[in-house]
């Protein structure tokens, strides 16, 4: 499963604290930044959920929108 979530980041520790955050998630496999502002979040990972992992986002870091919730064809 591939989440893409925009977090409003205007600092390096900040992009680090939503980083981290996120890879303590359960299920994570892989944890990136994307965009010309490096807002986006990419989350790959097996059973995340995404919800949950928007609302902690929110309380650790700042505004979070989810942008998009796909499924990895392999």
């Amino acid at each position: 499963m591939k989440i893409v979530m925009k977090v409003q980041m205007n600092c390096q520790k900040c992009r680090t604290e939503a980083l981290k955050v996120v890879a303590k998630a359960e299920g994570v496999n892989f944890v990136g930044l994307e965009g010309a502002e490096k807002d986006k979040v990419v989350v790959i990972g097996d059973g995340v959920d995404a919800v949950k992992l928007a609302a902690s986002l929110r309380k650790k870091v700042g505004q979070t929108e989810l942008m998009s919730v796909a499924e990895i064809k392999s």
